[in-house]
């Protein structure tokens, strides 16, 4: 399948005229009433619909008093579980005492309970005669190990319907980010109202897109990290980041595509363009394990375009229908864009012109460059840690400038068939260490040695680093990486990824809104960040 309906066009709307009706829900995990009492105001103040009160997370409970407090003090309404630990809670007491507890609730005064289906059918006929009209019951099964197939998803949320449930909630697990187009479909095709999303960080897609699919609420944590369930974003960032109440079914996808993709910094970048001129689009990350499979599975035209990061850059080239004659000579792209007249991806690379015109403007900072006719780049060697699809486009662009190429790389054969394609030098990585035919050279690293988490880390030593005038590093998160400081300490003039990463989103914002990039803008917004 892919993201839904296609629509007509990539529509510019107007501010405010749409919002979808799916719920954000925050859920509460403290261990006490008053922590409990103090979040649910916290979450009435961020913009919650609703609060899921976690009865199970309390180590202190005492029903009637607890209950008629919790009711009484929200500011939204309240939907009360109180998972057992068989169904992926903390529960571990008398069913039948349980079971009083969500009875007692729903008399106090609940919008709505969680019951498991396990215990659903009897549970909601025990309630048949005194339930309130405006009252409803959510029957939810968790599945922590994997996401069934299409038809047995069917066949389960026909089971919890048979239960008696006026909501429907399954949650499954993501073992790929393609497991979560399943349950894409099912919320699609339900007849009733249903919640369905997909656990862990594969299926983080699915907290945020169910609007699209017509997904009756979703789960959204007052702290990172203090979750329910596993993969659920922040309220602040599904409300801010994602601009949540704007997606509907004819909203277009796009996103970075990578592994991993957790750090960047596009989806607030692009949210936040797109929201500005009101362009009817979500950008969101999408931790791909196997991109020629992903592609398949969400083949729509809704998918408007993808930005590609390590490590598919080649794998992607190899997926395109059309590339521009940069990728075609470098065998790789950086970003694609599926053209709405016939669905064909069309794939670009402006990593070469990127990061090569960054390194120039940062050789016109060192003496007597400014003096020079043409590239700065022209005679000199130019070194480049890393031979993927980065890789392949520095080594290329430095060639296409005049410069001598040597492609240092973790696995020899790879820099030499690199080497040969470009006509340049190949090394291992570890002999660069002791590689010193002139001063003045110039450095690339290409590989992500040195992002986020790993900050320490550096593909050269420092005491190497005194043979090189400037050094460039495609790494941008963090923006000073190891590898940066140790050169300008070595006192070689340096060029952050950032400066790349910065034109890379000039062409991509272009290229998947067909409108001029805002350059200032993006330059602030990133830059700040």
């Amino acid at each position: 399948m892919g993201f839904g309906p296609a629509s007509s066009g990539l529509g510019i709307r107007v501010e405010g005229t749409t919002r979808n009706s799916t719920l954000v829900c925050v859920p509460i995990m403290a261990e006490s009433i008053d922590k409990m009492i103090i979040d649910v105001m916290k979450a009435g103040e961020s913009g919650a619909d609703i609060v899921e009160i976690r009865l199970d997370a309390l180590k202190i409970f005492n029903p009637h008093e607890d209950l008629k407090t919790l009711i009484k003090e929200s500011p939204v309404p309240t939907l009360f579980t109180y998972r057992p630990k068989w169904e992926g809670g903390q529960y571990d007491g008398d069913e039948s005492q349980r079971r009083d507890v969500l009875r007692l609730a729903m008399k106090l005064g609940a919008d709505y309970i969680d019951v498991e289906l396990q215990v659903a059918q009897e549970f909601i006929e025990s309630i048949r005669q005194e339930k309130p009209d405006n009252f409803r019951v959510i029957v939810s099964s968790h599945n922590y190990k994997k996401t069934p197939s299409l038809e047995d998803l069917g066949s389960l949320v026909a089971e919890i319907q048979a239960s008696g449930a006026d909501i429907v909630k399954i949650a499954t697990t993501a073992l790929d980010i393609t497991d979560v187009a399943r349950v894409f479909q099912v919320l699609v095709y339900s007849q009733v109202p249903i919640i369905g999303l997909v656990m862990k960080d594969r299926g983080f897609i699915s907290r945020v897109l169910c609007p699209k699919f017509g997904g009756y609420l979703t789960f959204g944590t007052l702290e990172e990290g203090i979750v329910s369930a596993p993969g659920q974003p922040t309220i602040k960032d599904l409300l801010n980041l994602y601009n949540f109440r704007q997606i509907v079914p004819d909203t277009k996808v796009f996103g970075i595509v990578g592994n991993p993709v957790g750090d960047s910094k596009l989806p607030a970048l692009f949210n936040e363009l797109f929201k500005l001129i009101g362009f009817n689009a979500i950008y969101v990350p999408f931790l791909v394990d196997d991109p020629s499979k992903f592609l398949d599975t969400y083949s729509s035209v809704d998918t408007g375009g993808f930005s590609v990061t390590t490590p598919y850059k080649e794998a992607f080239f190899e997926c395109c229908d059309e590339v521009d004659p940069v990728a075609k000579a470098i065998g790789a792209v950086n970003y694609v864009v599926r053209r709405q007249t016939d669905g064909k991806l069309c794939g670009y690379n402006t990593d070469c012109f990127c990061a090569i015109s960054a390194i120039e403007d940062g050789l016109l900072g060192l003496r007597n460059a400014s003096s020079k006719v043409g590239s700065g780049l022209a005679g000199k060697l130019f070194v480049v840690i890393g031979a993927g699809g980065a890789g392949k486009a520095l080594a290329y662009g430095a060639k296409e400038k005049g410069a001598r190429v040597v492609i240092a790389n973790r696995t020899y054969d790879r820099a030499r068939e690199l080497a040969a394609r470009i006509g340049g030098q190949a090394m291992s990585l570890t002999d660069l260490e002791n590689f010193h035919p002139e001063d003045g050279m110039i450095l690339a690293n290409t590989t992500p040695i040195g992002m986020q988490p790993k900050v320490d880390e550096t593909p050269i030593s420092k005491h190497a680093l005194k043979n090189y005038s400037l050094v460039f590093d495609a790494v941008y998160t963090p923006k000073m990486t190891r590898l940066l400081r140790d050169a300008e300490e070595s006192g070689a003039a340096i060029v952050p990824g950032l400066e790349m990463f910065i034109r890379q989103a000039y062409a991509q914002y272009e290229g998947f809104t067909g409108l001029p990039a805002p350059k200032e803008r993006i330059r602030k917004i990133l830059a700040g960040n």
